[in-house]
Parts: structure tokens; C-alpha cells; sequence
């Protein structure tokens, strides 16, 4: 048996669950998101929980796929109701970041601005410089409902710049240790 598909999802009030034969559409106070079913896994509703269930859970492929697709649902509830974030901490000096409407700007050592677009259903926020982490410029939070879209919007902005292990420079999550290397030592 899938541990984690056995689970129950425990569903929020004000958050509106719609099942259909493939999808199932969650609408809460943070947006609407619908989440692909494969025809293998069911989902039966009761007053407040929402129960994942497949047609044999013997068998390897559907066992993964009750944990995934349990996973997804319980994503989907925790998107609509609280929302999800992630935080990217710019280090280097004469690196900056701020909000132009709702893009981000940043300057990153390259000759240009980078101008990052912000995808429907994700909002950029910008904040000081953290303590305890030295050259650091400013903190980005990233933030919407969809989980999947906040972590990838997230790597593709550190993508631009990733830190670099000599002196730290670039882009960087704020749970993210980056190891250091010694450089080159005079003669």
C-alpha cells in the first residue's frame, strides 16, 4: 500500500473541491487549479476530506501513481487556501533587484538589465538585504498558488547568475548552502 495515498486530504473552508472523470478543479480565496487524474486513480469526496484510492494496490505502477496523484491534490488545497513561496537571496556587489509593475528588474554584472516577466498566477516581491550573509543585495520572494510554477519560475530566475564558489557572487535560495573554495594563493 501506498503510504502516502492512503492518506486522507483534510479540505479547508472556503475551499470548493469539483471532481470530474480525468480532473479535478480546486477554486479557494488564492485562485482556481485543476489537477490532471490518470483513469487508474479514483478520488471519492466526504464532508471535508478528499480520499485517493486506485484498483489494485498490489501493483507497482498504480501504487506510484496513488502517491502522486495524492501529492498533487494536496498541493492543489494548500495552494488555493495559503498560496506557496520561495525566497532567492542576490549576493554581489553592484548586484540589485527591484519591481518594475509586475516585473522583476535586475542588474547582475552583465552589460544589460535582466528583465524577468512575472507568469500569470505568480507575484514577485522585493525586500532588504538578509543579515548573516555577507554581500548580499536583496531578497526576491516569489509567491502564488501553483507549487510546480513557483519552484520552476524560482530556478529559472537563479539560473541567470547561480552562485559561484570562489567569492559567492549570484543568485541563490535562501535555504541554499554554497560550499567555497579556496583560490589561488600568491607565491
Amino acid at each position: 500500500m501506498s503510504r502516502i495515498g492512503k492518506q486522507p486530504i483534510s479540505v479547508p473552508s472556503g475551499v470548493e473541491v469539483k471532481l470530474d472523470s480525468d480532473q479535478a478543479r480546486v477554486k479557494g480565496p488564492k485562485g482556481e487549479l485543476q489537477v490532471r487524474l490518470n483513469e487508474l486513480v479514483s478520488v471519492a469526496q466526504t464532508e471535508g476530506e478528499l480520499t485517493v484510492s486506485v484498483q489494485d494496490p498490489e501493483d507497482r505502477k498504480q501504487r506510484a501513481l496513488w502517491g502522486l496523484a495524492r501529492a498533487l491534490l494536496s498541493n492543489a488545497v494548500v495552494g488555493v487556501s495559503s498560496g506557496f513561496e520561495k525566497g532567492l537571496i542576490v549576493v554581489g556587489v553592484g548586484y540589485r533587484a527591484e519591481i518594475k509593475g509586475k516585473s522583476l528588474d535586475m542588474s547582475l554584472g552583465f552589460s544589460h538589465p535582466v528583465v524577468v516577466d512575472a507568469p500569470a498566477g505568480i507575484e514577485f516581491s522585493v525586500e532588504g538585504a538578509p543579515a548573516g550573509i555577507e554581500s548580499a543585495q536583496a531578497l526576491v520572494k516569489i509567491s502564488g498558488a501553483d507549487k510546480e510554477l513557483v519552484g520552476r519560475t524560482a530556478a529559472n530566475i537563479r539560473k541567470i547568475r547561480p552562485p559561484e564558489p570562489y567569492k559567492g557572487k549570484g543568485i541563490r535560495y535562501t535555504d541554499e548552502h554554497v560550499r567555497r573554495k579556496a583560490g589561488k594563493t600568491a607565491a
